[in-house]
């Protein structure tokens, strides 16, 4: 049968575009220019399903399957209005690729509601025609089209009450270009509202990131055709290639490697001495020898994804499904719903460029880990390529994420099997049969699992604990805007033998009116703590926990013992705060709960002369750090540096007795992408029974070793995450010539 030649396809989600007015006229909404506001309509809906399937029916032998039952009203599309396109309608101009969620999405229209989700209206069903009464599609609403909008109307996203809705979906079919008119559908499509992209073939040069949404090409074959189930673990072949319309470049390459590793790996390509009938979308062929597909795809480890004439593939789909560890070989491929889903966990991402390198670099992933890899990139297809359904629900769950942050799904909810919690528009209820254990970090280039990164050719190998128990941890990206005040804080103090002072600091802690519990982490494995009697008596309770190894690490483990959301890090020479600046700073971290809140700051420069990054300490107008020898964060934190930090950050901080400070610092600010928060005017922390034996920041190797923590830290994560301010908080009235009485922090301290 004669291949169909299929052009671009896109599927858009088209949102409602109103001013809201009041009594002093227009409110100041972001709005979209009127002749970027058509634009993006037609190249939206000529993308919510269109590119999904850029590549959807490139081995599709029969033409798309036409129905006449689905509609909101449960009505004929046959039965519908008939709507004239006049010769003069506008077409779409060129869009604005500066479009961001807060620019050109009307957020406030989605307001707020008690469920934290958009509601979604689609538009009702039109037959579009143009002057002479001919259609602008010849096969009305296909199958998938149909699925598409029956999932979302049979979703908790749906509403067929306009006014609520701040997303809208057209009914317009724009899957098959082929069947389209592709002027007459942009003219139809120019008459609706600004839009967002939904599309399945994004490069890094269209993506808006944040805006669009790059979804999977769907795959019919993979989803009519039912795969036995594999176990992950080895296969006969290591790598296979089964897409057929490869550039000849490429092919020259494989061939290449197929010579050079024989049998491990197989290139298949279209079958040309098939049987009369014999379909030929499921078969591929290696020198006249027939090899069934999909099936073929589980019979190796790893699976190429070559771009072709698009980016997107649906042979991707087919891979995952299969359980081969995807290989995607495609520059600047914008991967499906890749700001949700961490593809390191299941797929290797090799540069174009490094073809003729891809099997000796797949062959240094260890086999742990290209089994956990198999086992999620099946979990991946099941969750959100497997339908129509999936890719929509997924889709809206993600701009539903944006549009409400504070009630997002988690990374561990998006990634991890075996803490999916599926919400009534996502009826996905498998069974696992080694379900992925661990939950990972929410945001940032920090991600777990046995993760393989190309890096010039290497492989980075990071490893991910056993912790299920961190399953039910929130990051505080999404936690409600101000957390209360009533839990108050956990004071968690690391003490080796300072023992006088450390009675003291517990002291002075307790006079704070919102600790809610002091945690002491003794340090010292050849001395015990004090007996019972001889500690401070204090109104909150005091839990003492003994290390079994000398760490500075051991101060941001995440203790059981810390049952509040926020946690005071404060060291056991601390006794100049008060409690005032301490509570003031407690008040500050309710405020931003996802910031590290200090009080000494530090600042990161650039050495110029000697090429590198330097500490300072001095007075300057600018913050990019505080010290953590008294710090309030969010007790999350403690979970990501003591199984996320990157690298062997960590233990060289452990090792060297220095930098934890600077590394938690890069830490929040790396998964946050915001600055510390400086509280009070206190620029150092002194000691007074300190000496420059006791006083590990006294040691005159201290500052330079701290300089090379930050660029030991930098070259770790790749990149300078920490961010500079020139502000700080002080509380209101604090300078001002108002009786003491009167202020709510009268004793906050000098400098």
């Amino acid at each position: 049968m004669k291949k169909k030649t299929w052009l671009s396809r896109a599927i858009g989600l088209s949102m409602c575009a109103s001013v809201k007015y009041s009594a002093r006229g227009p409110a100041l909404i972001p709005r979209m220019k009127t002749k970027h506001r058509i634009y993006y309509i037609a190249l939206f809906s000529v993308v919510l399903l269109g590119l999904i399937a850029t590549g959807m029916f490139q081995f599709w032998p029969h033409s798309i399957e036409s129905t006449a039952d689905w509609s909101v009203e449960r009505r004929s599309v046959h039965d519908s209005p008939l709507v004239h396109l006049p010769a003069s309608s506008p077409i779409p101009e060129r869009g604005d690729l500066s479009c961001r969620m807060h620019t050109c999405f009307d957020v406030y229209r989605c307001g707020y509601n008690p469920k934290n989700r958009i509601k979604v209206y689609i538009y009702p069903l039109r037959r579009y025609v143009d002057e002479l009464g001919a259609p602008i599609s010849s096969t009305g609403l296909s199958r998938e089209y149909n699925e598409l909008l029956s999932a979302i109307s049979d979703s908790e996203f749906y509403t067929d009450d306009v006014s609520r809705a701040c997303l809208f979906i057209p009914s317009i079919d724009v899957l098959n270009q082929n069947s389209l008119r592709i002027r007459e559908t942009a003219q139809a499509l120019a008459q609706l509202h600004r839009a967002l992209l939904a599309g399945g073939g994004f490069s890094t040069w269209t993506y808006r990131q944040g805006y669009d949404v790059s979804i999977p090409v769907y795959s019919p074959l993979s989803a009519e055709v039912e795969l036995p189930k594999k176990q992950p673990g080895p296969r006969p072949y290591f790598v296979l290639s089964s897409q057929t319309a490869v550039h000849m470049e490429y092919r020259a390459e494989l061939d290449a490697l197929k010579a050079e590793n024989g049998e491990a790996v197989l290139i298949l390509d279209k079958c040309t001495n098939l049987s009369e009938g014999v379909s030929p979308t499921r078969k591929r062929c290696y020198k006249g020898q027939v090899y069934d597909y999909p099936h073929t795809l589980q019979e190796s480890t790893f699976c190429v994804v070559l771009r072709g004439a698009r980016l997107g593939q649906a042979v991707l789909s087919d891979v995952l499904q299969a359980g081969c560890v995807p290989v995607i070989i495609a520059d600047s491929y914008i991967l499906p719903f890749s700001e949700v889903l961490d593809w390191k966990r299941a797929s290797v991402v090799i540069p174009e460029d490094k073809l003729s390198e891809m099997y000796s670099i797949l062959k240094s992933i260890p086999q742990r880990q290209v089994e956990e890899m198999q086992r999620q990139a099946h979990w991946f297809w099941e969750a959100y390529f497997s339908s129509m359904k999936a890719i929509a629900l997924a889709t809206l769950q993600i701009i539903n994420d944006r549009i409400y942050p504070y009630a997002a799904r988690s990374y561990e909810q998006w990634n991890d099997p075996s803490v999916v919690h599926p919400t009534a528009e996502h009826s996905r209820q498998r069974e696992h049969s080694t379900p992925t254990p661990s939950p990972c970090p929410a945001a940032g280039p920090l991600r777990c699992g046995l993760v393989a990164e190309l890096s010039l050719g290497s492989v980075l190998l990071l490893g991910r604990p056993p912790v299920e128990k961190w399953s039910s941890v929130n990051s505080p990206l999404f936690l409600p805007l101000i957390p209360p005040r009533s839990p108050g804080f956990t004071a968690v103090v690391l003490t080796y033998d300072r023992v006088e002072s450390l009675f003291r600091v517990i002291t002075e802690i307790s006079k704070v009116p919102s600790l809610s519990k002091l945690l002491v982490v003794w340090n010292n494995q050849n001395k015990s703590p004090p007996e019972e009697s001889l500690w401070p008596k204090i109104t909150v309770p005091l839990k003492v926990v003994r290390t079994t190894e000398n760490k500075l690490s051991n101060r941001f483990f995440p203790y059981d013992e810390i049952e509040t959301e926020a946690v005071l890090a404060i060291d056991d020479d601390i006794i100049m705060l008060t409690s005032d600046e301490l509570q003031f700073g407690y008040e500050v971290w309710r405020e931003f709960p996802d910031r590290l809140v200090g009080y000494p700051g530090r600042l990161h420069l650039w050495d110029h002369e000697m090429s590198k990054w330097k500490y300072e300490s001095e007075w300057t107008n600018e913050v990019s750090m505080v010290l953590t020898g008294a710090a309030f964060y969010h007790k999350y934190f403690n979970y990501l540096y003591t199984y996320k930090m990157p690298g062997d950050i960590k233990n060289w901080v452990d090792a060297h007795m220095n930098c934890e400070d600077i590394a938690m610092n890069f830490l929040v600010a790396n998964v946050t992408g915001k600055a510390p928060i400086k509280v009070t005017p206190r620029k150092k922390f002194k000691c007074p029974e300190c000496t420059a034996i006791d006083g590990l920041s006294l040691d005159q190797t201290h500052m330079v070793e701290r300089s090379e923590c930050i660029n030991k830290f930098a070259s770790v994560f790749g990149m300078m995450p920490l961010k500079v301010v020139e502000h700080r908080a002080d509380p209101v009235l604090y300078k001002d010539d108002f009786p003491e009485k009167l202020k709510s922090f009268p004793n906050i301290g000098s400098l």
